[in-house]
């Protein structure tokens, strides 16, 4: 029976399941009275490099200054991202981690009984929001090989649409699309759908389509990077959001006074310049992924090439290789919440982590 406090919340939170994140390395060192540093975590697509030492320094030279409050509107951190993609400082909007950025789109933008159009096999948060909004997901189907569909989510576009996510490289599949595709499909969209390029894992390819020359033309769209990920510094929750300066002033309405924290922020503008970081992050992780991808070829393992910095690999039973897994002191991400049961995703980590985890998976798939 519904109690009365739940009568008296949104109703669309009643059917909400909350975003579940890769397992901890403190939970799992604890249940198995381990030692942190014993634990190899491959869950969460993170930096195995860690952050820039450039960013590290900043931020302890930063705590000195702990007592005051951060720059509420991020200015030097926002010249600095705008300057390095040749856009003014109005068009950059910053949150607490890109996931931020995609709730502001969701006050700004969605109302009750209004769509969202993603992928089938796509990043859980962009339902979440939704339906945190009231509004209904049209998850579309991939093309074979997970690629996304966008001839698809064209098709799928309704008088309710609201916004298009195009996730590339997609998380978690590690597909990307092609210049080509996006191009037609931008000509092809029917005027008041905001198109959302989340490039979470854009600084992983070698040849990325220009999507920010939506956003100079000054189109409905928005291309959302994040810290997170090539820059390492997935804890302090530092991500961006690339917009016409309309939209961004839209945006900015949405958040929190002093959404994102003083120490982020000095942390992400020393990383953002230590572009020698980011060519190690993407040199480890190219070598890493090719290994890893070799072997899953080497064990007859069916896997979707990735252009990201994890590989979702076909085990048969995900949840049990994931227990197993964790047995041995390895956390990987198991994909039932994606509708994937039958496959892990594994990050790639050094390459000391990547071999420890290969033989430990031959090992956790004997007598499935």
């Amino acid at each position: 029976m519904t109690s009365a406090l739940w009568q008296l919340a949104n109703p669309q939170l009643r059917e909400l399941v909350s975003y579940e994140p890769g397992k901890p390395i403190e939970d799992l060192a604890r249940e198995l009275g381990l030692a942190p540093k014993d634990i190899i975590k491959l869950a969460s697509n993170e930096n195995p490099l860690g952050p820039s030492p450039k960013a590290v320094a900043a931020m302890r030279d930063a705590l000195e200054r702990a007592n005051f409050y951060p720059d509420g509107g991020g200015y030097y951190l926002r010249e600095a991202i705008a300057a390095k993609f040749g856009l003014r400082r109005e068009n950059v909007i910053l949150g607490s981690g890109s996931n931020e950025v995609i709730e502001f789109l969701g006050h700004a933008f969605l109302r009750v009984g209004d769509e969202v159009i993603t992928s089938h096999h796509a990043f859980a948060v962009y339902y979440l929001m939704a339906q945190l909004f009231g509004a209904k997901t049209v998850a579309v189907a991939e093309r074979p090989g997970f690629v996304q569909d966008l001839d698809a989510a064209l098709a799928a576009i309704t008088p309710r649409t609201r916004l298009v996510y195009i996730t590339s490289p997609n998380n978690p599949t590690g597909t990307v699309v092609t210049a080509a595709e996006i191009e037609r499909f931008m000509d092809r969209l029917p005027p008041g759908v905001i198109v959302v390029f989340d490039e979470a894992y854009h600084e992983f390819l070698d040849d990325a389509p220009d999507t920010l020359r939506y956003v100079r033309e000054g189109r409905l769209a928005i291309v959302l990077r994040t810290f997170s990920k090539i820059q390492g510094l997935a804890n302090l929750r530092v991500g961006y959001g690339l917009a016409s300066a309309e939209m961004i002033e839209i945006l900015q309405k949405t958040r929190q006074p002093f959404n994102v924290n003083g120490l982020a922020m000095v942390g992400a503008l020393a990383g953002l310049a230590d572009e020698e970081h980011q060519k190690r992050t993407k040199a480890v992780t190219d070598e890493g992924r090719a290994f890893l991808q070799e072997r899953f070829a080497a064990l007859r393992l069916e896997y979707v090439p990735s252009h990201a910095n994890f590989v979702l690999v076909n085990v048969g039973d995900g949840k049990l290789v994931f227990a197993r897994l964790l047995e041995k002191g390895i956390i990987v991400r198991a994909m039932n919440s994606y509708k994937l049961p039958e496959w892990v995703r594994v990050s790639v980590g050094t390459m000391e982590e990547n071999r420890r985890f290969v033989d430990a998976l031959v090992e956790a798939m004997e007598n499935r």
